[in-house]
């Protein structure tokens, strides 16, 4: 049985409302899957959102996408 996925979702938080404790800014930003709310999350500083963005436009992630196949 596969398990299908929904959209990614970013959210931008008040740093009081994340559960993490290890972690903490005024303003969090949370990636998760849309279609599992309640599921597993990503909790970024915005110095670690910027960082993980820029290094999405720098194209340091570019060998975890699968080629289209022809």
């Amino acid at each position: 049985m596969s398990e299908q996925s929904g959209s990614v979702e970013i959210l931008f938080v008040d740093g009081k409302d994340v559960p993490i404790k290890h972690k903490h800014a005024d303003r969090m930003v949370v990636m998760r899957d849309s279609s599992k709310p309640d599921g597993d999350a990503l909790y970024y500083t915005p110095n670690e959102w910027e960082a993980f963005i820029l290094g999405v436009k720098d194209g340091e992630f570019d060998d975890m996408v699968e080629e289209p196949r022809a």
